[in-house]
C-alpha cells in the first residue's frame, strides 16, 4: 500500500534529518526554516528551539514547544485539521524544539483583508481559540494555502493556560449560536487527560476540559470582555 503525501510529511517531520536554512526574523522567540531530509525527498519546516524561547512572565519557562504540539492535536482530535502537522523533536541544531510543516501562502492576504466569504469560514477557528484560551491570535496566524485554497492556523506557543488569557483578533460571531456540528466532539472530552498528559499541566488539562463543557452548555459563541484586554498586539 503506497503511503499518502500526508503519511510521507508525518514521517519525514518524526525521523528526517534536518538542516537550518533561514530564519523567521520577526516575533520575540528563535523560530527557523529547515529542510528535511527523508528517504530521498526534502520537506520545509518550521522550528522551534525551546531554548530559543523568550521567558513570559505568566507562562511556565520552556514550555511553548509543547503548546504547539498540543494545538496540533487539539485541531485533529475536534476534527479541523488546521494546525500543520507539528511534532516534537530532541535532536535540533538548537536542541528539543517543535518542529512544524511549513506551508506556503501570500503573506499579503491575511484576516483583515479576507472576503466576506472567506471570513465567513472562521468559525471554527473562533471556537479554536476559545478553548485553547489563545492569548495571541494575530490577523496573520490564519491564511489560506496557495494552491488547495485549505484554511491554516499557526503560532500557539501561548495557548492553554488554565488562567482567562483569551486575546484574538476574531470576534465576528460573538452573539451568535454555535454550529451543532461544532459543539458535537466538546460532549466527548474524557480523553483529553490522556491525550495532552505530555504537553500540559494537569491544572492546564482540566480547565481546558472546563472551557469546552462550558462552550458546550451555553452553545454561543461569548463577546469580548470589556474589564480586560482582548486584542492582541500589535494586531497583525
Amino acid at each position: 500500500m503506497k503511503t499518502s503525501p500526508t503519511e510521507k510529511t508525518k514521517n519525514a517531520l518524526q525521523s528526517g534529518q534536518y538542516s537550518l536554512k533561514g530564519q523567521f526574523l520577526l516575533g520575540s522567540n528563535y523560530t527557523f526554516l529547515v529542510d528535511v531530509q527523508h528517504e530521498g525527498e526534502t520537506y520545509q519546516a518550521v522550528y522551534k528551539p525551546i531554548k530559543g524561547e523568550q521567558p513570559l512572565w505568566d507562562f511556565p519557562d520552556s514550555t511553548l514547544a509543547q503548546r504547539e504540539v498540543a494545538a496540533y492535536l487539539l485541531s485533529e482530535q475536534l476534527g479541523f485539521h488546521f494546525v500543520p502537522y507539528t511534532t516534537l523533536r530532541e535532536d535540533g541544531p538548537h536542541g528539543p524544539g517543535s518542529l512544524q510543516q511549513y506551508i506556503n501562502y501570500d503573506v499579503e492576504y491575511h484576516y483583515f483583508n479576507f472576503s466576506t466569504e472567506d471570513k465567513n469560514l472562521l468559525r471554527p477557528v473562533m471556537l479554536f481559540d476559545l478553548l485553547i484560551n489563545n492569548a495571541d491570535r494575530k490577523g496573520s496566524h490564519i491564511f489560506f494555502e496557495d494552491n488547495s485554497r485549505k484554511l491554516y492556523v499557526i503560532d500557539h506557543g501561548v495557548c492553554f493556560h488554565e488562567e482567562d488569557k483569551l486575546r484574538t483578533v476574531i470576534w465576528d460571531f460573538a452573539g451568535q449560536a454555535i454550529p451543532d456540528e461544532l459543539l458535537a466532539p466538546l460532549s466527548q472530552t474524557d480523553s483529553w487527560s490522556e491525550l495532552f498528559e505530555s504537553y500540559l499541566s494537569l491544572n492546564e488539562i482540566a480547565a481546558l476540559q472546563n472551557r469546552a463543557e462550558k462552550l458546550f452548555t451555553s452553545k454561543v459563541f461569548p463577546r469580548a470582555p470589556r474589564d480586560r484586554r482582548s486584542f492582541p498586539y500589535p494586531p497583525l
